[in-house]
């Protein structure tokens, strides 16, 4: 696409990006949940997997989203330097979520935070949230990633003394711990180390975008077996699979701190993504 894209078809392509991640799976999420279901032994786990599974083939056959839980609007943009689009990206974003909420349909889950008023849109302050990457280039990459309220509950933040790296497992394990069914396992685990206080949290999240079946570091590794020797399982109903994936991402910090942030996702890691402009 050219980066003179209209307004209106730029609108179009996010609506329809907000409707494909909230319908369909990504293939390696897909793929991991059958491997897992295949690996099963405990007969209640593997029906709750089988369960998920048939979920998501009625969701892409009728074209309704899989979860009633549909998030709240994340959007990833790296934007090239030479991209010119002429209009405002984010209004037009906002445009967009509005429509998809309408057509797709979506459930309205942006509330003020004190008067928990609804805004019946999923727009609001703040709200769709938007995280900016400057990169080389003439093209503008979206990615939509709604993120539902149970498994974000359970997500935690911890500042660490810089000392303490040999205790970033038993945080992580212990915020699994502490989540048990609740954000609807297996899951995906990312974990941001580094930065700052929102730094770590950004990293953490932008850690469920990697493919989950990319090969894990040996932090990665050690941890997701930990997890899944825990025995809380799909749903927390038991089993092997608690987690799917671990991707840790990174970033110097202060000589001082050592921030740590583990956001956990559902067994629907939804994304998807659009690229707009042409290649050099």
């Amino acid at each position: 696409m050219s980066s003179k894209i209209s307004r209106e078809d730029f609108i179009r392509s996010i609506a329809d990006l907000l409707r494909k991640a909230e319908i369909e799976l990504p293939d390696d999420v897909v793929d991991a949940l059958r491997k897992a279901e295949a690996a099963e032994e405990n007969p209640v786990a593997k029906s709750q997997l089988q369960a998920i599974l048939k979920n998501i083939e009625i969701a892409k056959k009728h074209g309704v989203p899989m979860c009633q839980d549909t998030g709240i609007m994340i959007f990833f943009a790296e934007i090239g330097t030479g991209f010119q689009p002429g209009f405002d990206i984010e209004a037009a974003i906002r445009e967009a979520v509005i429509l998809a909420t309408a057509e797709i349909p979506l459930r309205p889950n942006a509330v003020d935070p004190l008067t928990r008023k609804n805004s019946g849109n999923n727009t609001g302050a703040g709200i769709p949230d938007i995280h900016w990457k400057l990169v080389p280039g003439n093209q503008l990459k979206i990615t939509a990633a709604p993120k539902g309220a149970g498994s974000e509950n359970m997500s935690s933040l911890r500042m660490f003394n810089p000392t303490e790296s040999g205790n970033i497992k038993n945080f992580v394990l212990e915020t699994i711990v502490n989540a048990g069914g609740m954000p609807c396992p297996p899951l995906t685990i990312g974990i941001g180390i580094g930065g700052s206080f929102d730094a770590a949290a950004r990293l953490a999240k932008e850690a469920l975008l990697e493919p989950l079946n990319a090969p894990m570091e040996e932090m990665e590794t050690e941890i997701l077996e930990a997890v899944n020797a825990l025995g809380i399982g799909c749903m927390g109903l038991g089993g092997s699979t608690t987690a799917l994936a671990v991707n840790v991402k990174t970033a110097h910090c202060h000589t001082a701190s050592l921030p740590v942030a583990v956001n956990i996702q559902c067994w629907a890691n939804r994304h998807a993504s659009v690229v707009f402009g042409e290649e050099e």
